[in-house]
């Protein structure tokens, strides 16, 4: 092995996940989500960059599979601009599937492909002030404007698990007003229309890209639909493996993982070494 020994998945199907995709990576398809993955989560999700290895290292594997995808709930653009992604070497294959999938930038053509937004998008913007002031929910509440989602951050909050808790049922009252969900993270609440995750979003990319193989790693609750794809993926025989980006925030996902890494430093150091395992 050279100086990125590959860390062995702890369950038999994460195993045969692994060994089918270095048999033959010109037919694997690698999964990645943004924030907590690829980039440390930080108080402020703008200041968000990606680890400064994951270029690199995503540059000497994108060429040895079939294709890297990106699937992130911000938008493509973002996610492409605070990744680093556009023009990197490398990268040519290089797809980002941002909001869940309903928007796509291929690096081929450095442009973005989005359907229209939902209507309820609109109606709730205009009706979230009050439902926080109603909720008393002010004080360090962070908005963030993803087009077609809404997220609402309890980070900063001056007790963010409290907020948090306490403005899950409002918002969900809201978004069912509207015809969209609630999709809850790390101290973040995301409105946006159903249908869009990210389970949906690589069974449809693996199925487009014919992939025999697919590894994915994420580090959230909103990783657990891509984790449920690759499990009915495997199912129907195509061999996956779940990476969890070690996150002690989110226990349900190190438990159905098959590797657990140390954040975006283990994932960057998985990354280099799958480059050179598929060499």
């Amino acid at each position: 092995m050279g100086s990125h020994p590959l860390p062995v998945p702890t369950t038999a199907a994460g195993r045969e996940g692994l060994a089918a995709l270095l048999e033959r990576p010109g037919r694997a398809v690698v999964g990645l989500d943004f924030d907590g993955t690829l980039a440390e989560i930080v108080p402020d999700p703008d200041q968000a960059r990606a680890h400064p290895g994951a270029v690199p290292a995503l540059s000497r594997l994108a060429p040895r599979v079939r294709s890297v995808a990106v699937i992130t709930g911000r938008p493509a653009e973002v996610a492409v601009r605070y990744g680093g992604f556009a023009e990197a070497e490398g990268l040519d294959r290089l797809v980002v599937l941002g909001l869940y999938g309903a928007e796509r930038w291929d690096a081929a053509s450095g442009s973005v492909q989005a359907p229209e937004p939902h209507p309820g998008i609109a109606a709730v913007k205009a009706e979230l002030p009050a439902v926080l002031e109603t909720n008393g929910a002010w004080r360090g509440i962070w908005i963030e404007d993803k087009g077609r989602a809404v997220a609402v951050h309890t980070r900063r909050a001056d007790d963010p698990q409290a907020a948090f808790d306490q403005l899950r049922a409002p918002l969900h009252a809201l978004a069912e007003r509207h015809g969209l969900i609630v999709e809850p993270g790390r101290l973040v609440l995301e409105l946006r229309p159903p249908g869009m995750d990210k389970g949906v979003a690589l069974t449809e990319y693996v199925r487009q890209s014919g992939a025999e193989a697919v590894l994915y790693a994420g580090d959230d609750l909103g990783d657990l639909a891509a984790f449920a794809a690759v499990e009915k993926l495997r199912e129907e025989g195509v061999p996956g493996v779940l990476v969890c980006s070690g996150s002690t925030e989110v226990n349900e996902l190190a438990k159905r993982a098959d590797l657990v890494v140390d954040g975006p430093a283990g994932i960057v150091s998985l990354l280099e070494g799958l480059a050179e395992a598929a060499g």
